[in-house]
């Protein structure tokens, strides 16, 4: 069986727009968070390469609850603040850490992960969750994926009722 990401491209540029696409397509006629979280996520995963983790938490009052996801499992509950994910909430921005044992504060819900993004999900001004994005490789992200994730979650926070 060939390896889905083999079907991607290498550009990332071109990678986050066909990801974009097939994102739309997924999305269409379907507001619902929960399916449109599940399909984004096993989406990432499978055109990603070199990541672990992929997936989402919601806000649930004053803290982060685990969503939709790929991977091994994870942390349930995580306060605003704390971590990456609690980071990129309290600071309303894309987190992109290249060592995760050197960010104050990290939250080891798998001690593999090296590296991590979490972007931030919005309705309005208002931060409804986070897609979270962990890598067993040191740096494996980088600006481009910043900017294609960013905008792969304005999709998201447009395509679904929050």
């Amino acid at each position: 069986m060939q390896e889905m990401n083999s079907m991607y491209p290498n550009n990332k540029i071109e990678l986050y727009k066909l990801l974009i696409e097939q994102l739309k397509a997924l999305l269409e006629e379907e507001p619902h968070i929960i399916p449109n979280l599940s399909n984004a996520s096993a989406l990432l995963n499978g055109a990603l390469e070199d990541i672990n983790w992929v997936g989402f938490y919601l806000m649930n009052g004053n803290e982060l609850l685990l969503g939709p996801f790929q991977g091994k499992p994870a942390c349930i509950h995580i306060p605003i603040g704390r971590g990456v994910c609690g980071s990129a909430v309290a600071q309303n921005k894309t987190q992109l850490v290249q060592d995760v044992h050197a960010f104050p504060g990290h939250i080891a819900c798998d001690s593999a992960s090296r590296s991590e993004i979490v972007v931030p999900l919005r309705s309005g001004n208002q931060i409804v969750g986070v897609l979270d994005i962990d890598s067993p490789e040191l740096a494996r992200f980088d600006e481009e994926d910043r900017q294609g994730l960013e905008a792969f979650a304005r999709v998201l926070q447009e395509g679904c009722n929050w």
